[in-house]
């Protein structure tokens, strides 16, 4: 007689962006074992196809996961892992007024939000005349920074993340990340610097913990940002 099937449970989150409300399902065994695998050979492609294919697998809702934003990546990835492995996560975290002292903390994965920045937008005025709308940046920015420990060049960065360029009534979307890359290049140091604020101001995971340094007695504060913070 056949082994029988486990029903695998189902679970349903709002997209951070879209607050739209999508099913997920837990990562399986054999998922976890391509992941565990790509982030030991420590080969980014790997880890890449692993990632994407890990979160398009457990989405049960149809997403294109190349058109999400970063944090909305992040935050799927940290809920998919959570009812995977665990709703509570314990990790160690260094107190700030001695910065060597590590303290063993517990929070809940529903603790952590996303910081949606007062003020950020994806819309960047240069001048009167032209206007920027940036897109966030994508999965691949997204394992290079938190698997890779990669921090791509912002002049690449920038050229990757134009959707859109308005020059008074006209739009103009970049045919390349080239292209791009030399209208950037026409930029005054001032323009470049504003479109660099929006990377400076986009929504991330975070999560405030206040704990007791056991030597010194003192409270510190400690702010957890993104995915890395969350598993290093």
């Amino acid at each position: 007689m056949a082994l029988p099937e486990i029903a695998t449970p189902t679970y349903t989150l709002t997209v951070p962006s879209t607050k739209k409300k999508v099913k997920y399902r837990p990562f399986l065994v054999k998922e976890q074992k391509l992941l565990i695998l790509a982030l030991e050979n420590d080969d980014q492609e790997q880890i890449l196809d692993a990632i994407t294919n890990t979160i398009r697998n457990c989405l049960i809702t149809k997403v294109n996961v190349a058109d999400l934003a970063l944090f909305d990546i992040e935050y799927l990835f940290l809920q998919i892992r959570a009812r995977s492995i665990s709703e509570e996560i314990e990790m160690k975290v260094t107190c700030a007024d001695d910065n060597k002292t590590t303290v063993d903390v517990k929070f809940m994965v529903n603790d952590v939000k996303v910081n949606f920045p007062k003020g950020h937008t994806n819309i960047i005025k240069l001048n009167d005349e032209i206007t920027v709308e940036m897109r966030y940046p994508d999965i691949e920015y997204f394992t290079k920074v938190n698997f890779a420990g990669e921090e791509p060049e912002p002049y690449e960065l920038v050229g990757k993340c134009i959707k859109r360029v308005y020059v008074g009534e006209d739009d103009y979307t970049p045919d390349s990340v080239e292209e791009s890359k030399t209208w950037v290049g026409g930029l005054t140091s001032a323009q470049f610097d504003a479109i660099q604020e929006f990377f400076k101001t986009m929504p991330s995971l975070k999560h405030v913990l206040k704990v007791k340094n056991p030597k010194t007695k003192k409270v510190n504060q400690v702010v957890l940002e993104g995915l890395s913070d969350f598993f290093v």
